[in-house]
């Protein structure tokens, strides 16, 4: 007796049974032991940031944004109402603990409910929140809320390949580099290639574990230094 051979199936990915689109991130804090992330207000908001930005001087931090730096309170202050308003990107300001100012702005944003995807962007740390503890805590919070809350399956961070700090960042947070999308963007009138990592959330309770022994206190010395540096909790833990 002959027959004719029946083709294998094409390959599919894990299946992912009981899947549903997860819920926006609400407006609500997330509350850490140096630093407090909270939605974006400029009426609460925008004098702090103003005057914590202005440290820096030069404007370099704005270099990757889209935007182009502020130099009147006024018109930055109207910026953050317009953008305050928007449910993606979602701004969120984050607070110095130690002094209750807002010293930094850091969003959800490109929000995919459908398949679980959200990224962080529009970073901008001022001088008093760059490499402090605050600085680190921001970033644990909001990927805490992002896969321990909301149940997100991947978390993205994108920058200009160009930018050194960004792509350093990144790795020392523990996203993994994904690649290079060349001509991704244009803006303000140059091209952006852009650089693309990201976290899942098969990898999140391990690094979840590092974030913590970092934020312990017994991880810093009677002077606020580190003991362990997180990049090196990050690989142990992977």
């Amino acid at each position: 007796m002959t027959g004719t051979a029946t083709a294998p199936l094409p390959p599919t990915g894990r299946p992912l049974p009981g899947w549903t689109a997860r819920s926006r991130p609400p407006r609500t804090a997330m509350q850490g032991r140096f630093c407090r992330v909270e939605p974006l207000e400029a009426a609460r908001h925008a004098a702090d940031l103003f005057a914590a930005n202005a440290l820096e001087g030069t404007g370099r931090s704005w270099t990757y944004l889209t935007q182009e730096p502020f130099h009147d309170l006024d018109a930055y202050r109207a910026w953050l109402v317009h953008v305050a308003k928007a449910d993606d990107p979602l701004f969120h300001a984050i607070i110095d603990l130690s002094t209750g100012k807002a010293v930094g702005v850091a969003a959800f944003m490109r929000i995919d409910l459908a398949n679980g995807v959200i990224e962080v962007g529009n970073i901008n740390y001022s001088p008093l929140l760059q490499q402090t503890s605050a600085a680190t805590e921001a970033m644990y919070l909001m990927m805490r809320r992002v896969f321990d809350e909301l149940g997100y399956r991947r978390y993205e961070w994108k920058c200009d390949s160009l930018n050194v700090p960004s792509r350093a960042a990144a790795l020392r947070l523990g996203f993994r580099y994904e690649g290079l999308f060349r001509q991704a963007v244009v803006y303000k009138n140059r091209n952006r290639d852009t650089a693309w990592f990201s976290i899942i959330d098969s990898e999140w309770p391990a690094l979840k574990g590092a974030y913590q022994q970092w934020l312990a206190a017994t991880n810093f010395d009677q002077n606020g230094r580190q003991i362990q540096a997180l990049a090196d909790l990050v690989k142990v833990m992977r």
